[in-house]
């Protein structure tokens, strides 16, 4: 799960959606009038977003001027895939000749014989050799390349600092176990006037998400190695289930308002009245520039637990009806926008900073060998925020198992949403039953396939 699909480093959107053109957005004719190549893109930023459109739009228009053989043609839309609407646009000729999607549908398109096969032209992709190996394995398939990754994220622990002194605690030891974040949003949580230890999502598929990302944690899964069986029921499905239980019950660290999405837990953040929450590195600036919080008072730990973290990301795929000429278009114009180090829509650092956008943050790398080096130099000399405050969290996840969304991932988190909110809304809430419960309900997603 994602919050946008846009630089991650700009302000969040509204959360209306905006429509894509009404006109067919696949691969008819290959060229323009003027006999150039040409390739329909998605996940333009719209114009609410004008920072992010404004940049997405030069970096076109400059890589139109070093190919003037390639026609661009860019879609908006927020969010940059809609769940309820990807299916029907991939099976009604309607997608793009070069479509965004989650690392969770890279498995999928291929099953459903909706992507180009990259594998012959991959070699024309100059960065795809700097990429993260495991990044680049989920658009991979039975040895074949079907797509390109641009971004990366994983989860970890935004913590307040202030809250944390102001509770006697140590801001610059974070929680390293489950155990010792309990303790902490306990006395977090008795400093009274509203303030809550720590928030978890529960309802909309996100507490689903972060039940994953906790199991993780645990050094659980959710479904076997294999794919076909859920492996929720399990002593550490149980231990997600109790501490959230104990926290919520016993302790009263988790407030009384419950079944929170993320916008609710953002708020909370944002205001001051909030110790910890789960999450990636993303979600600090919208903290910031949408909700009140301040870089100096927010910090980012590793998963509590030690043992895994939960990644996602994204990518793009090519259209299955793409021509030769388009899919070595697409890759030139995915080298370009995304996958240059320290240039492009995602990595042109000073122009963020000159926008007053935050850079340093810390998002997983994208690149190895030179081309991080690169990059990270880049990004450090331009840094506009306070960089020691994420050390720990880069720091510990370089011990940490780093695990991809489960298969079917969005119907399993919103069976595993009906397991969150009931321990956090029912203090007799029985965690067998309902593991058991969850485990029959995953085990016959799986099966339908």
């Amino acid at each position: 799960m994602r919050s946008t699909g846009f630089r991650r480093t700009f302000v969040a959107l509204s959360a209306g959606s905006l429509a894509l053109a009404l006109t067919s957005c696949g691969s008819g004719d290959d060229h323009s009038a003027g006999g150039k190549t040409r390739i329909t893109v998605n996940c333009m930023p719209p114009k609410s977003a004008e920072v992010d459109r404004r940049f997405f739009e030069q970096d076109i228009a400059s890589f139109e001027k070093q190919h003037p053989d390639i026609d661009v043609v860019a879609h908006d839309a927020f969010p940059c895939q809609d769940p309820k609407t990807f299916d029907a646009k991939l099976a009604g000729g309607q997608m793009e000749d070069v479509f965004y999607t989650y690392f969770t549908d890279a498995r999928h398109v291929v099953d459903i014989h909706q992507a180009a096969d990259l594998t012959p032209y991959v070699k024309e992709l100059k960065s795809y050799g700097t990429l993260q190996r495991q990044l680049r394995d989920i658009y991979t398939v039975d040895g074949k390349i079907y797509g390109i990754p641009r971004t990366g994220y994983s989860m970890g622990l935004i913590y307040n600092k202030k809250l944390f002194e102001k509770a006697g605690l140590d801001p610059e030891q974070p929680p390293a176990t489950w155990a010792e974040v309990r303790a902490d949003a306990k006395k977090i949580a008795a400093l009274g006037d509203g303030t809550v230890g720590y928030a978890d999502y529960s309802a909309q598929n996100q507490g689903g998400w972060h039940f994953t990302a906790e199991l993780y944690s645990q050094g659980g899964d959710v479904v076997s190695a294999d794919g076909k069986k859920a492996t929720v029921d399990t002593p550490e499905g149980r231990a997600v289930l109790q501490n959230l239980h104990d926290m919520r019950w016993t302790d009263d660290s988790m407030g009384s308002k419950q079944l929170l999405v993320i916008n609710d837990v953002q708020q909370l953040m944002g205001s001051g009245k909030l110790g910890m929450y789960l999450s990636a590195p993303d979600n600090i600036p919208i903290l910031v520039k949408e909700k009140g919080g301040d870089y100096k008072d927010l910090a980012l730990a590793p998963m509590p637990g030690g043992k895994g973290t939960l990644i996602g990301g994204d990518g793009y795929m090519v259209n299955k009806k793409a021509s030769p000429e388009q899919i070595r278009a697409a890759l030139k114009w995915l080298d370009h926008m995304f996958l240059t180090p320290g240039a492009g829509f995602l990595g042109d650092y000073a122009r963020a900073r000159k926008a007053d956008a935050p850079v340093g943050l810390p998002e997983p790398r994208l690149f190895t060998g030179a081309a991080d080096a690169k990059d990270q130099q880049v990004k450090k000399a331009n840094a506009n925020v306070p960089v020691e405050n994420y050390q720990a969290f880069l720091d510990g996840n370089q011990s940490l198992d780093m695990k991809i969304e489960p298969p079917h991932a969005q119907q399993i988190y919103s069976v595993l949403d009906g397991a969150v909110s009931a321990v956090l809304t029912k203090k007799d809430a029985d965690i067998d039953q309902l593991l058991k419960d969850a485990s029959t309900k995953i085990d016959g997603i799986l099966a339908r396939g």
